[in-house]
């Protein structure tokens, strides 16, 4: 079955897309990515995302009109990687805005921006959308979501797997050994905290948004880090919460580098731009650590998608901090790293039409299985 999946993530950089053909059993599918694009949003529509993300506010035109922008240049993406319509279903995430993480009875909440009945009435195809809400409304966090397909993608390995995505935010997702004691355990997945978010914005400042990052990490490899000052962020509660654990922009976005900008005071932009990243490496290693102190899981592999893959003093820094574990891209087995998440809600797409539901227990929290967005007919 053909399935086209469609992601901007919390960079709001562009939307991802692949067509994928899917086979088999769809709990270890056969799968062949057939074309992929990466489509930018225009200046302007990146800018206005980035605002209301970081709490502008905007009266009722406006976001009619902003998610109206973004459901026409998703399917603008659509046509491109799809120009024959071969996709069965077309699955779209939508341009995430706002995360609300779960705390103690306090539901969870996470905005998307993207008209689904409009997309499917502009291609004339059967759309999936809206992944999250049915997970925050079973007292889930709705993230992340990637974790649930990682399994059925990736498959295992002989000891613990572990793939972690450097978007906007990092996340990770543990998967357990194919043999031995622990090959019934469950697979795990969270979201660490800032991946490129904090690094992205001090670069756009430094830069005046004439560079959108750091380009190879090549301004971060000639700081050096003040690790006494990332020593005291390792401290912050949110960083010790027990998984399931969920973030967004919302927490690690402008305000917050704002804040540890007063703590760093008179460094260099390259200083700045290495204590950051060598931050972002810190907390993954943190959360691997506590992995092994509170559930004795060690992993002998740590796959690496995303963006921040081509940043090369990060990937440096993993390899550094994550001492014994096997560090590399994802690209290495097959999976192009851009793509990764545009490839799992292509999946959950698919999973949603074939009636397969996901137990999201331990990675979102939520209470029972589900099938993951909701079906629009053109």
């Amino acid at each position: 079955m053909r399935v086209l999946g469609l992601m901007s993530g919390t960079s709001a950089d562009g939307i991802d897309a692949v067509l994928v053909d899917f086979k088999g059993d769809p709990s270890k599918p056969k799968w062949k990515i057939l074309n992929k694009g990466f489509y930018n949003y225009p200046p302007s529509t990146r800018h206005k995302i980035l605002q209301v993300s970081q709490g502008l506010k905007i009266n009722s035109k406006d976001w009619l009109e902003l998610a109206e922008e973004i459901t026409e240049l998703n399917a603008s993406a659509a046509r491109a990687c799809d120009p024959d319509s071969t996709a069965e279903i077309v699955g779209c995430h939508g341009q995430t805005v706002f995360h609300r993480s779960v705390k103690n009875s306090e539901r969870g909440g996470s905005l998307q921006i993207l008209l689904g009945p409009l997309l499917a009435n502009i291609l004339d195809q059967i759309v999936i959308y809206d992944f999250r809400s049915n997970d925050i409304a079973s007292g889930g966090h709705g993230a992340p979501l990637v974790a649930l397909v990682d399994q059925a993608l990736i498959g295992r390995l002989y000891g613990w797997r572990g793939i972690l995505n450097l978007g906007g935010i990092a996340n990770l997702t543990i998967i357990p050994p194919k043999i031995g004691i622990d090959k019934t355990s469950e697979c795990l997945g969270w979201d660490c905290g800032p991946a490129n978010s904090l690094i992205d914005l001090a670069i756009q400042e430094i830069t005046n948004s004439s560079s959108m990052f750091d380009q190879n990490g090549s301004l971060a490899s000639r700081g050096k880090p003040k690790l006494n000052i990332i020593q005291k962020w390792l401290k912050e509660p949110f960083f010790h919460l027990e998984p399931p654990r969920s973030t967004g922009r919302d927490k690690f976005g402008s305000q917050d580098l704002k804040e540890r900008k007063k703590e760093l005071i008179n460094l260099s932009k390259e200083d700045l731009l290495s204590t950051l990243t060598t931050f972002t490496a810190s907390v993954i290693a943190q959360d691997l650590d506590n992995l092994f102190r509170i559930k004795n899981i060690r992993l002998i592999e740590l796959l690496v998608a995303g963006g921040g893959t081509k940043n090369l003093f990060l990937m440096k820094q993993l390899q550094k901090k994550c001492r014994g574990v096997h560090v590399r891209t994802i690209n290495e087995i097959g999976i192009p790293s851009q793509y990764r998440e545009a490839l799992a809600f292509a999946t959950l797409s698919w999973w949603h039409f074939i009636g397969k539901k996901v137990n999201p227990k331990f990675i979102t929290g939520a209470n029972k299985s589900m099938l993951y967005g909701v079906r629009v007919d053109p």
